[in-house]
């Protein structure tokens, strides 16, 4: 769907339930699998995409098309839900399972890619660092190397100028670098 066509999707989301029912079916597995990534925990997931599809429906009559994909809009929505999610816990999401949600759960959980990703102990390894860094590193180096938006599109969805997000970006990745080699040098 090229930029117009969604535009007019868009439009009669307004005002057509079925329609907002096509974009839908057409973001939640981008915006699940991002939450997903952001939280590593199935459950907080899918209530973060729950929730960016109920505050999208409750708002798509104030949204303005700005000739970006309408994703954008609710990847912005999705990152309120997990700051939010995170100010309700009062601690960083947990990166580990839970006792009640196994591999063999999340594998049917997870899209098709994911689930690969999810079982491996170096991606878990990698998401317990990331999730030690703070929240706009987060945002950025989750949205350039897990949903592989390139740096435009990063600006747009956060709402931030391209040169803030490169920084944040390389300063994310510095951190995560650091973080990375203390643990193997002690």
């Amino acid at each position: 769907m090229d930029l117009e066509q969604e535009k007019e999707l868009v439009e009669r989301a307004r005002y057509s339930p079925e329609a907002f029912g096509e974009l839908y079916d057409r973001y939640y597995d981008q915006i699940f699998g991002y939450a997903l990534r952001r939280c590593a925990n199935v459950e907080i997931a899918k209530d973060i995409t729950s929730g960016t599809f109920l505050k999208a429906l409750r708002n798509i009559k104030n949204y303005r098309w700005q000739g970006v994909p309408f994703s954008h809009w609710l990847y912005r929505i999705a990152n309120h839900e997990i700051v939010n999610q995170y100010h309700k816990e009062k601690r960083i999401v947990s990166y580990e399972l839970t006792a009640n949600e196994s591999n063999a759960a999340l594998r049917g959980e997870l899209i098709a890619g994911e689930s690969e990703l999810r079982r491996h102990e170096d991606y878990l390894e990698l998401q317990q660092y990331i999730s030690k860094l703070p929240s706009k590193y987060q945002e950025v180096i989750t949205l350039k190397y897990f949903e592989d938006m390139d740096i435009n599109h990063i600006a747009g969805v956060l709402g931030k100028p391209e040169g803030t997000v490169k920084s944040l970006l390389h300063r994310g990745i510095e951190r995560l670098r650091k973080m990375m080699e203390s643990r193997v040098n002690k």
